[in-house]
């Protein structure tokens, strides 16, 4: 099959560039001629594609990448943390896995691409092996002038939210039963589990809450089945024009529960407190390695003369923050690490005064109410041994702390 898919692509693509093009205006002719290929070529192309990402499933990789100039040819996964190329996977020139990326494309899509250079999108095949369906979260990008693929590969199962041995306060804060509105953040940087954790307490309100809950991503991950709440999804780009015209909307459509996959930019931050404010239980993520950085980072995200207004008003919404990493475990795998952190009275005066520095202290002794520091959890980690010491203080924001924790173990 390999041979054929790339005689097919040569014949009725490749030799047709001009020597004169090349760069992203090779690309352009590329998805300009790719109405020369036939449905069954085209079906021939997905079934070679289907093939290696069921290798990639059956090797329990989290990400693959295809194309671009840094693959130097390779399919290359992520296994258990480790970015590696796949050398017994065929290999694929810069224009023959452009075209296996472009085929994944509807003429929509390929028309953005065009224009903005890069595409997030998901993807979903039926895996025979497992009969089900595997879905993918995946971005198409340019790589030095040639087209790059990354996707991601969305849990089919769900994780349960006791696995993630979240203290009962804790659970209490994220529940939409116990506490009606307010804005809980799941952060960490990419990579890190954070959707998985925010599929996790979506599934934990479809189970015991008669609630409506619209959750608003690029791409949509997991689809969620409406059990005990009604569960909308809407995709940025496909059901929806922007993350702030999804918040916007929601506000229409009465809902109890709004899922914003990202707080990305000032627009979509603002429009996601205003939302809380209006008595909404909000969730969203944002790419930042510790509590206090995420509350600094949303700050910093407004202008400075919305600053003091932003403090404020997030310091009346916000109800936790979870900060979490995917750790390497000493069986060769993966483990999570998480700090939490609850909005007390007093964290709610340190967002207020400007003092967010004073954050970490209260996290470090608030053990009783459900609070962890991300260096108390990587010691509870090492001291039950999933991890390495050199894990442990590796992936600590706090190292001087870290050292002092393991110090006295």
């Amino acid at each position: 099959m390999i041979e054929e898919v790339k005689s097919i692509i040569k014949t009725k693509v490749l030799s047709l560039i001009p020597s004169t093009v090349f760069g992203q205006d090779k690309v352009n002719f590329i998805i300009e001629k790719f109405s020369n290929f036939t449905p069954e070529e085209r079906g021939l192309f997905l079934q070679l594609f289907n093939r290696i990402l069921t290798n990639m499933i059956e090797r329990e990789a989290s990400d693959i990448e295809l194309g671009g100039y840094a693959s130097d040819g390779f399919v290359w996964m992520r296994l258990f943390g480790k970015k590696e190329r796949v050398k017994d996977l065929p290999k694929f020139t810069l224009d023959e896995a452009a075209v296996l990326i472009i085929n994944l494309l509807n003429e929509n899509q390929r028309r953005y691409l065009t224009v903005t250079r890069s595409l997030d999108f998901s993807y979903t095949f039926f895996l025979e092996r497992k009969g089900q369906h595997q879905r993918f979260r995946s971005t198409v990008y340019f790589d030095l002038d040639n087209l790059a693929l990354n996707m991601r590969a969305i849990s089919s199962t769900l994780r349960a939210i006791e696995q993630y041995e979240f203290h009962p306060n804790v659970l209490k804060t994220l529940s939409h039963l116990y506490v009606k509105f307010g804005l809980a953040l799941i952060t960490g940087i990419t990579g890190s589990g954070k959707s998985s954790t925010l599929d996790a307490i979506i599934d934990m309100h479809n189970r015991i809450d008669p609630a409506h809950i619209v959750i608003i991503a690029s791409p949509l991950e997991y689809v969620h089945k409406s059990n005990v709440s009604i569960i909308k999804h809407r995709e940025v780009g496909r059901d929806v024009l922007s993350f702030k015209d999804g918040v916007v909307q929601a506000l229409r459509q009465d809902p109890d529960i709004i899922v914003i996959g990202e707080m990305r930019d000032p627009d979509t931050i603002m429009a996601s407190l205003e939302v809380t404010d209006t008595g909404h239980k909000v969730f969203s993520t944002l790419h930042t390695s510790s509590a206090v950085e995420s509350i600094d980072r949303i700050i910093a995200e407004v202008h400075p003369s919305e600053q003091d207004r932003v403090r404020n008003r997030l310091a009346d919404v916000l109800t936790s923050v979870v900060s979490q990493k995917l750790v390497p475990s000493t069986s060769g795998k993966i483990v999570l690490a998480k700090e939490v952190l609850l909005v007390t009275p007093s964290v709610k005066a340190a967002i207020k005064n400007n003092n967010t520095s004073e954050i970490y202290m209260m996290i470090n002794q608030g053990g009783q109410q459900g609070m962890i520091t991300m260096e108390q959890d990587l010691k509870r980690l090492y001291q039950t041994k999933k991890i390495s010491l050199d894990s442990a203080m590796a992936f600590s924001n706090n190292k001087p702390r870290m050292q002092q924790l393991l110090t006295a173990v």
